[in-house]
């Protein structure tokens, strides 16, 4: 139980964790992957690399320490990252690791003049504390999805059906359960864990669902990354007949139900995700605008699938932008270059009437979420979702 006391040392260490949060995460992670290689499969190296992985936990107990006077004021950020753990199978035993590391990385970070008994042992019981609301809101959710129809618990196989390209990056892959049984049915934008070996060494990665549930298979579209070692593993290696492990589907991106006008931008392999929540928005008598921005015509996946809705359903609109145009004949892009406040103004609904649901590389969804509070587009109404970390758009 954290003390009125514990607390008071945890709003006092906010100042010193605002100017060297970063610092802090990165020694710990720097710790935890020496000391405890076991967990290693749940971090994404290039996550490590680029820093995305040190600012996201950063932020996160920034967040905490901000509000630990409050901690319903945590629901966003506590239900992303229990659906990220979830995804990437997060157990209770990995708990205890991560306090050991982080509360030797605040001693050894901070110095012992300024991390004191008095400050660990409050850090200590904070920690716990979220600990505790994680493991139980995890729980819940795995006992959920191991009792629902079709569901399982862990790592279930499911054979590749089908291996499809998509682009010149993008490649789908087609899932069924080797065991022939029912599959879990999850909400358009949600995605799964894959539990993938490479070179002998156990990764976890998570995939968005590319196509609306089914009820018997699942389907990921996965972009080739340069340095990606699951990305070329699945490209180069896996082919038809091949098993892999899946983890259940997860996510928090999905859907509203209301009766607004759906709009979907997305941004290269960020038209994953939005493919199946358009499928679903489909189903409803909404109107729908797509808006997709590629690199060019050869990497712009699911082109044809746009083309067909387009032409099936008139309450469907698309837009695709190519930030390079050199192809003569193929599909033909709206506009060249990349968004702006002036293209998006004219091909989005002017009433502000409308949900925006958007996804790609982190400057990309930065510039539409100012956008669309420079339209007038209130926030609750823009909704986004990161591969990788969660970090701050603003």
């Amino acid at each position: 139980m954290l003390t009125d006391a514990q607390r008071d040392i945890i709003k006092a260490t906010v100042p010193l964790l605002e100017t060297g949060g970063e610092a802090l995460t990165t020694h710990f992670y720097e710790l935890m992957l020496r000391d405890y290689p076991q967990v290693r499969p749940l971090f994404n190296q290039a996550h490590q690399a680029s820093g995305t992985q040190q600012r996201a936990l950063a932020n996160g107990v920034l967040t905490y320490a901000r509000h630990i006077d409050q901690l319903e004021a945590l629901g966003p950020l506590a239900s992303q990252i229990v659906n990220k753990h979830v995804a990437l199978q997060i157990q209770p035993e990995h708990y205890p690791i991560v306090g050991t590391c982080l509360l030797q990385a605040i001693r050894e970070v901070l110095g012992e003049n300024v991390a004191t008994n008095e400050v660990i042992d409050g850090w200590a019981a904070a920690y716990q504390q979220l600990a505790d609301l994680l493991i139980e809101a995890e729980r819940l959710i795995y006992d959920d999805m191991a009792t629902a129809p079709g569901g399982w618990r862990g790592a279930r196989a499911f054979q590749v059906i089908r291996k499809v390209p998509e682009s010149q990056e993008i490649t789908s892959f087609y899932l069924e359960p080797v065991d022939g049984k029912p599959v879990l049915n999850f909400k358009p934008g949600q995605y799964i864990g894959l539990l993938l070996k490479v070179n002998g060494e156990e990764i976890r990665r998570n995939y968005s669902l590319s196509a609306a549930p089914n009820g018997h298979s699942y389907r990921i579209s996965v972009k080739r990354e340069a340095r990606g070692l699951a990305s070329n593993f699945l490209h180069d290696q896996i082919q038809k007949g091949d098993t892999l492990d899946l983890f259940p589907p997860s996510g928090q991106f999905s859907l509203r139900h209301n009766d607004r006008h759906q709009v979907f931008i997305s941004g290269g392999v960020g038209i994953t995700p939005t493919l199946a929540m358009v499928e679903a928005a489909l189903q409803t008598e909404r109107p729908i605008t797509f808006i997709h921005y590629a690199r060019n015509v050869h990497v712009h996946a699911f082109a044809n699938q746009l083309t067909t809705w387009a032409n099936r359903y008139p309450r469907f609109q698309a837009y695709v932008v190519y930030e390079e145009h050199t192809a003569l004949s193929g599909p033909q892009p709206h506009a060249i270059g990349r968004p702006t406040a002036t293209q998006l103004s004219q091909w989005l609904p002017c009433d502000g009437q409308f949900d925006a649901y958007y996804l790609g590389p982190k400057p990309f969804m930065a510039l539409i979420r100012r956008t669309l509070r420079d339209l007038g587009l209130p926030d609750e109404q823009s909704h986004y979702e990161f591969f990788g970390p969660a970090e701050d758009l603003n």
